[in-house]
């Protein structure tokens, strides 16, 4: 099968010929018929975070929002047989473990990251293989296609996860989303849909356009602009959401993972307010971002780190997805062939990536 190896970290992925997997005893094997290019494997193709013991290995087959068909499944999978519509999430957990037991397998003390580690290769590839079928796999409902079903991959179902799961955002909360990039458009348009009022944030017009469309109601260019008529430019970003919202946003969301936005989401709450962590650090941060923790002390503002959704949760997601009617092939702006990948995932040191890219061609 022909599958895209991280050869040289920040250098074109190799486009080789590997063994199509065989599934262990509690595994499947997926047809990948469509895989989203994440800001993850961005990072994991710059060599990232060693300071977080999370460097991805050269060699490692990446891509980790996959959905497909089952083309194989091992003797003991009883929920799951070939020709069976799929998602992958890229949180596999083990299945047995308390965290999983008590339906958070994304934090499973002994789970594995889909295409971040050896023994989990990844998607950017034609099959895949998923172990512990039966506890990691889910059903596609009949209604998403493979390509819109990637697109709610690591980046929407994490921005789900953050709002509505961990912040328990809902009908007349007000939420800022920092950077309009693909978990970032994702946390937008989720807000809007639970009827949350959403500031988006961004550097790029297009982006804040795109907001937009998807449900923001107010919008700020940071960076030295301004996108909202009623904002003040000279004002920093915390202030000019402060003041487009009487105060603060009950939630705020670092979709981007840089120090600058970390720090604005933080200041951009009310009292007793919440900051999601969502994006990872770059090199420049390596893991760690100064925060105002006396002003959080005193205004009581709740820190939140999100990462990904566990397994057993997509229903709830899909629920939502058909019962609002939202369109997360919405975000979907590019479709790539396989030896495409490593041009997409170069733009992104520029951050020249709108929306949400997805290979659809292997």
């Amino acid at each position: 099968m022909r599958a895209a190896v991280l050869h040289e970290y920040g250098e074109e992925l190799a486009i080789r010929d590997l063994p199509e997997p065989e599934p262990g005893p509690d595994d499947a094997v997926v047809r990948v018929d469509a895989c989203g290019v994440c800001r993850s494997d961005w990072h994991a193709w710059k060599g990232h975070g060693e300071w977080a013991d999370d460097l991805v290995p050269r060699g490692q087959v990446l891509g980790h929002e996959p959905a497909g068909e089952v083309v194989a499944v091992g003797d003991a999978v009883d929920r799951f047989a070939p020709g069976d519509r799929v998602v992958v999430p890229f949180s596999l957990g083990d299945g047995t473990c308390p965290h999983c037991r008590r339906g958070h397998g994304n934090v499973c003390a002994d789970g594995r990251a889909l295409g971040f580690e050896p023994d989990a290769p990844g998607a950017f590839a034609e099959r895949v293989a998923v172990p512990r079928a039966d506890y990691n796999l889910v059903e596609r409902p009949s209604w998403l296609p493979a390509r819109d079903a990637a697109a709610l991959g690591c980046r929407y179902m994490t921005a789900y996860h953050a709002l509505v799961e961990r912040a328990g955002v809902g009908g007349g909360d007000r939420v800022a989303v920092h950077g309009c990039g693909g978990v970032g458009l994702s946390a937008v348009q989720i807000a809007a849909a639970v009827g949350a009022r959403v500031v988006a944030v961004d550097v790029d017009d297009d982006a804040l356009s795109r907001a937009v469309d998807l449900g923001a109601a107010e919008t700020v260019l940071a960076g030295g602009g301004e996108a909202d008529a009623g904002a003040d430019a000279d004002a920093s970003v915390p202030e000019r959401i402060r003041s487009l919202t009487d105060g603060g946003v009950d939630v705020s969301v670092d979709a981007l993972g840089i120090a600058e936005t970390c720090r604005n989401s933080v200041r951009s709450v009310r009292p007793r307010g919440t900051h999601v962590q969502v994006g990872l650090t770059t090199e420049a941060e390596r893991g760690e971002v100064s925060l105002p923790t006396d002003w959080m002390t005193r205004w009581e503002v709740s820190f939140l780190g999100a990462r990904g959704m566990p397994p057993t949760n997509y229903e709830d997601l899909f629920a939502l997805v058909e019962a609002t009617g939202i369109d997360p092939g919405a975000l979907v702006t590019r479709e790539l062939a396989l030896p495409e990948v490593s041009d997409r995932l170069a733009a992104m040191d520029d951050y020249d990536v709108r929306g949400v890219e997805v290979v659809t061609e292997f």
